[in-house]
């Protein structure tokens, strides 16, 4: 099994947290009148993304309903739909909407993942459960450190709950740490001094970029429009080296 597949696997097993543990278990359960059918996923949820991913997506993902029901990040959720509605737009998703894990969509040159991998009461995780999940998101960056070259941090939290991460997985932070803005962009070079590795597989310096979050609040209200999270994404991928894909 390849790290990133074997890393997901993991995640899946996880029950470190006993708050969200029981609540991701009650919610399906209970469900939700329009998905009385479903069997829901009610484990923590993996990223998702090819392994030779240069760009990163991180974000408060799995939500009660969505992500917490298909076992995808993002998916099944309206703020599912922005995200990756955004990502068809710029030609890295293979269809514009998320419904399941058997929906055929496919990401080009992007993964997407959480600094939290169960659905949190209220989306609210507590500053424990930020830092229990965060080993999950050190080893992930690790696994992708060869490759990757530009991460997209949505919102305050994922800005937040990810700069001790890239700190852990062997990039240098810089003094005062940055602060989250929407079009914040900030370049991290790596801490390991040069002999440590070299050549076209050793990790190098990655830039990240903020985003306010797709959560519905921000789309509803216009605090992020579409225009806004594509820039984004158009500048995160073309400093990921992602060619501009243009279809038929």
């Amino acid at each position: 099994m390849d790290p990133l597949a074997e890393l997901d696997a993991r995640v899946t097993e996880c029950a470190a947290c006993p708050r969200l543990v029981a609540w991701r278990e009650e919610v399906g359960r209970v469900k939700r009148a329009a998905f009385a059918d479903w069997t829901y996923w009610a484990r923590p949820v993996p990223g998702f993304g090819p392994p030779d991913a240069s760009l990163l997506i991180v974000g408060l993902a799995p939500a009660a309903h969505g992500g917490n029901r298909t076992g995808r990040m993002f998916t099944g959720d309206r703020s599912g739909d922005v995200l990756y509605g955004a990502l068809y737009e710029v030609g890295l998703a293979s269809r514009p909407v998320a419904e399941s894990v058997d929906d055929g969509l496919t990401l080009r040159g992007v993964r997407v993942t959480s600094p939290v991998h169960c659905a949190p009461p209220e989306n609210k995780p507590t500053p424990g459960e930020r830092d229990t999940c965060r080993p999950w998101l050190v080893r992930e960056l690790e696994v992708l450190a060869p490759r990757l070259r530009s991460v997209v941090l949505l919102g305050a939290f994922g800005w937040q709950a990810a700069l001790p991460a890239f700190a852990a997985a062997g990039w240098r932070l810089p003094r005062p740490l940055p602060k989250f803005a929407h079009g914040a962009r900030v370049t991290l070079e790596r801490a390991a001094p040069p002999e440590a590795g070299s050549g076209p597989d050793a990790p190098g310096p990655v830039t990240l970029y903020g985003c306010f979050h797709v959560s519905q609040r921000n789309t509803f209200t216009g605090r992020l429009t579409p225009g806004m999270l594509k820039d984004v994404l158009r500048r995160a991928a073309s400093e990921a080296d992602i060619p501009p894909y243009a279809r038929a």
